[in-house]
């Protein structure tokens, strides 16, 4: 297949803020996929964040960044489930974001930054003097911006009760010149419409689907005898972690129903930052159904290596290939990276009928088993013939990629970061 590579006039040195860039949360993630594809037009990218684990001399280290700072959790455990906050506490966010306005300054002057894209710093409010200082800043100095919206704050329950809302209003996002909005998926670009007069373009998730798929090696051929599976044995991957949103007491019950014993439950994530009442209700459902499921958090990490107890360490990419069946039976997704990957790996895939998807995916063609909150016989049915029918599944694993490729590829993407730079810099493509 030959590539093109768009361009956008010259080069440019593109700074990206956020929280974290680090780990495999969905927001990393992506930004890595932005930054391969920007390099890739020959554009030098830069990193500031609290967290970091991108190389050292194009990245600006900022503790004060994180959500996660003791002196930022402190001022966010005022903001929200109240509708009032102190003077105190209006003193401390104005602290927090002078200093991290600074920062900005001296991050782009340090790299001479000419593009600054901030990730979902200016949508969910995690970070509230982040957010306001990087309003600011761009206020200040007019730089061309991408903000990359991935979660809003009226998308999540727990930011609905606020003592912020001037807050929210002025920089969750900002309306300001020379912002080019993006979100993923078509339900915030109407929201963001509604309720702020802005418009923005949907650059969904993505994967390099021009990229064939890593296949086992010699490295991950133990994958199943190393988490006591046999080869015969089915093993059916929720490749997510453990929080309510992902309803895996739905992948529990369709191991259950399938009543075969060599179905075996593999649960590739630990718990998330929600408490373990879920955990909890997860552990009595497995005791009830009476199936075998395996929690395998300690043997998944980033890279390759040991853990701990000197065990092997795998990638999620190490498993895929592993699986004979993906699970993804969430309540409700930003966008559903396990998603893309099930199909980049040519898995099939047992999805709820979350509002992302039922709006922006399905409607493109995939062959998927479908639930909608329940799982009814028809998806039980539906999934013992995908697992006993082999050429079914290399039928539907055929049409998915294909899918993939032709809208949730890098292609996508790089078309559209160039439209959005050629906007800002009045170029044409």
């Amino acid at each position: 297949m030959t590539q093109c590579i768009l361009t956008t006039g010259a080069p440019h040195r593109i700074g990206f803020v956020g929280t974290r860039f680090h780990g495999t949360d969905g927001v990393s993630l992506e930004t890595a996929k932005w930054v391969a594809i920007l390099q890739e037009q020959n554009h030098t990218c830069f990193w500031m964040g609290g967290l970091l684990d991108t190389p050292p001399e194009a990245s600006f280290r900022v503790p004060l960044a994180f959500f996660g700072d003791p002196e930022v959790a402190a001022v966010q455990g005022h903001l929200f489930g109240t509708t009032t906050r102190s003077r105190a506490v209006s003193r401390d966010i104005q602290s927090i974001k002078e200093r991290l306005l600074d920062a900005l300054y001296q991050f782009v002057d340090r790299f001479q930054i000419e593009v600054l894209v901030p990730q979902n710093a200016l949508a969910i409010p995690m970070h509230v003097p982040l957010g306001l200082a990087i309003t600011e800043f761009i206020a200040e100095t007019g730089i061309p911006t991408i903000a990359h919206h991935h979660d809003f704050s009226w998308e999540r329950e727990r930011f609905t009760l606020n003592a912020v809302n001037d807050h929210l209003q002025a920089a969750f996002p900002p309306s300001l010149p020379r912002i080019e909005h993006v979100v993923i998926n078509s339900m915030a670009q109407k929201e963001l419409a509604r309720r702020y007069a802005l418009p923005a373009t949907v650059i969904p998730n993505i994967l390099n689907f021009e990229k064939p798929a890593p296949t086992i090696d010699d490295y991950s051929a133990d994958v199943r005898s190393e988490i006591g599976l046999t080869a015969d044995d089915l093993l059916i991957l929720q490749p997510t972690r453990v929080v309510a949103r992902k309803g895996i007491e739905h992948a529990i019950e369709l191991v259950r129903r399938l009543n075969d014993p060599r179905a075996k439950l593999v649960i590739s994530h630990p718990g998330g930052d929600e408490g373990n009442d879920y955990m909890q209700l997860l552990q009595e459902r497995i005791h009830d159904a009476a199936i075998d499921v395996r929690f395998i958090a300690d043997r998944v990490g980033e890279v390759r290596g040991v853990n701990a107890t000197g065990k092997k360490v795998y990638t999620l990419y190490d498993l895929y290939p592993h699986a004979d069946l993906v699970t993804y039976p969430s309540y409700y997704e930003g966008f559903g990276n396990a998603f893309l990957e099930a199909i980049y790996f040519r898995k099939p895939v047992v999805v709820n009928t979350y509002a992302v998807y039922a709006r922006d995916i399905a409607p493109l063609g995939f062959k998927t088993i479908e639930m909608s909150q329940v799982l009814s016989n028809q998806a039980i049915q539906q999934t013992r013939e995908i697992l006993r029918n082999k050429t079914l599944r290399q039928a539907w694993a055929e049409t998915n990629y294909n899918l993939g490729l032709k809208y949730f590829s890098y292609s996508v993407a790089r078309r559209k970061l160039a439209a959005r730079l050629a906007n800002l810099f009045g170029e044409g493509l």
